[in-house]
């Protein structure tokens, strides 16, 4: 998968699109630019004019609450997109930034419009995928309602290993995992004290490992005992050891 088409082939793996409507994502797509890390894309309040989409690297959906603490609400990998929908608002509701640098390309409010409904299977992949991201919302909002701390970290560490795994960026047991404790705690609720006390006790039972920008587990099947997993809401299944 190469950086240009990051984007076409998550839309692709949603649908049976025909050639045709692989080159009019192609061609839908804007020049790719380089964001650096740590930089809004868009912030709350800004009008969304185009869709903003990552083709290499990390960025996150967050909000700064009153206390002037963060909350993040999404994680966005190579592929990803940053709300089919969100050219319906007059102002964004939230920010987006980049965790790491970044390949982004953005595609007009108005293509956006005319390419979801160009053709059918167009129409149907980005619904797919739409309600892919929000199966994922659901299960954040489970975990900060429901979840302990060590339930809570399990899920978030799985969801996102698979999550890498389904766009070709992870390995059997590792992939890449360039989160801070800092941004873990901002996506989990809790304080980095507290997230790095759990991923201490998760590498103390040899469960996983989370280091050095990169995530190695070490027993799948454990790792969604504790979390109590089930990924039906990512529509692909994992790999548990026989």
């Amino acid at each position: 998968m190469t950086q240009s088409n990051a984007f076409v082939q998550k839309i692709r793996s949603y649908g049976l699109l025909s050639a045709a409507d692989v080159r009019l994502l192609a061609e839908a797509i804007g020049p790719v630019r380089t964001a650096r890390a740590h930089r809004d894309l868009i912030s709350e309040g800004d009008e969304p004019n185009s869709l903003f989409i990552i083709l290499e690297g990390w960025a996150c959906r967050y909000k700064v609450v009153s206390n002037g603490s963060r909350q993040i609400m999404a994680f966005l990998m190579p592929g990803d997109f940053c709300d089919v929908h969100v050219g319906e608002l007059d102002q964004m509701d939230h920010s987006i930034g980049t965790i790491t640098n970044c390949q982004i390309t953005t595609i007009s409010r108005s293509l956006l419009e005319t390419l979801v409904v160009s053709t059918p299977t167009l129409t149907k992949a980005f619904w797919r995928a739409q309600l892919i991201d929000e199966g994922v919302l659901r299960a954040w909002i489970v975990s900060m309602g429901r979840r302990d701390s060590i339930e809570r970290v399990s899920h978030l560490m799985l969801e996102l290993y698979i999550r890498m795994r389904n766009i070709g960026l992870a390995g059997d047991e590792t992939c890449e995992m360039p989160l801070s404790q800092t941004v873990l705690a901002d996506a989990l609720g809790l304080t980095p004290v507290h997230v790095n006390r759990v991923l201490r006790t998760l590498r103390e039972r040899r469960v996983m490992e989370l280091g050095s920008g990169t995530l190695l587990i070490l027993d799948i099947g454990e790792l969604a005992r504790i979390a109590g997993f089930d990924d039906n809401y990512l529509h692909r299944r994992i790999k548990r050891a026989a």
